[in-house]
């Protein structure tokens, strides 16, 4: 599409080409632009730094912001969507340049924010998650303050380590919208957080293994700068899943001090004792289960939260 200064400058060729007056419709163009309230006023303000002919010298740039304000409040689509023209003085003269709206600047914000948080297998909805939607009865206090805590902590203090949360809980009381509305705190600082569904992300490393692609899709997970394993021990773990998926991915975050979140139907004691201790197999293999659990609580500090299912169904 032609730019309306482009065409503008077609007439103004047009009137020194014929070396006659102005024509009916450069007239035109000229008293639209003497009677736009924001030109006259940058006029006016910007006259010591304005060469004397800029108004018709700037004629086609003039014109421009008047034509582009006029399709935004007219809701049309200017050459530039999302974008408000400006004037500016350039040598002498009368130009235009471009910022973001508002409304492309909330959007950039919010694509920005989205990009600083990678989801693994976990609800299209819970980039969403706000703080200020999570449901501060008093038996979500606890976990909410502590995760505030965490919050503050890194951003006073963003050298040191800071060891995430182990929250545990019944099904449907928010530990996972909880860990959702931290995962956006942190990208409001600029923080990245990588969010996995631990029993769904263990179905696709098994599957990784026939791709052999399973040292890549750790090292995705573990070099995170802060980790959210969401619902550990929901389902039955296998040794190798155990030792060479999870274990490798905590060894590796305790080695390098990473903050790592976890959230969990079982308490510490349980995962470790009911979960960690026997395999697929039914094997039992305590010492395997107390070196991992040394890693989980050198990374996170356990949490209870309780209350109402919010589940619906």
């Amino acid at each position: 599409m032609e730019r309306v200064s482009d065409y503008v400058k077609k007439l103004m060729q047009d009137r020194k080409i014929n070396g006659g007056t102005f024509s009916e419709t450069f007239n035109k163009i000229m008293n639209d632009i003497q009677h736009d309230p924001e030109i006259a006023k940058f006029i006016n303000e910007h006259q010591n730094e304005l060469a004397d002919n800029a108004v018709e010298r700037s004629a086609s740039k003039l014109y421009e912001y008047a034509n582009v304000k006029r399709q935004i409040s007219e809701d049309k689509q200017s050459f530039a969507p999302g974008y408000l023209p400006q004037l500016v003085v350039n040598d002498h003269l009368i130009d235009i340049s471009y910022a973001a709206s508002p409304q492309t600047l909330a959007r950039q914000q919010s694509q920005s924010l989205a990009r600083r948080i990678t989801t693994i297998s976990m609800p299209k909805d819970i980039k969403q998650a706000k703080i200020d939607g999570f449901d501060k009865d008093p038996s979500r206090v606890e976990a909410l303050t502590k995760g505030i805590a965490f919050i503050n902590a890194v951003k006073s203090d963003p050298k040191h380590f800071h060891p995430g949360l182990y929250i545990y809980g019944p099904f449907g009381v928010g530990k996972t919208y909880l860990t959702g509305a931290l995962a956006n705190e942190l990208a409001d600082r600029n923080i990245q957080t990588t969010m996995v569904h631990f029993p769904s992300f263990a179905v696709e490393m098994k599957a990784a293994i026939a791709t052999n692609n399973v040292a890549d899709k750790i090292d995705t997970i573990k070099k995170s700068p802060v980790l959210m394993i969401d619902d550990i021990g929901a389902d039955s773990m296998s040794s190798w899943v155990r030792d060479e998926v999870l274990g490798v991915i905590l060894e590796y975050r305790m080695q390098q001090q990473l903050p790592t979140f976890f959230t969990s139907n079982f308490s510490m004691e349980q995962l470790e004792q009911e979960h960690l201790r026997i395999n697929q197999r039914g094997d039992d293999e305590p010492l395997k289960a107390k070196r991992l659990m040394q890693r989980i609580k050198f990374l996170s500090r356990e949490v209870e939260m309780t209350g109402e299912n919010r589940r619906p169904g």
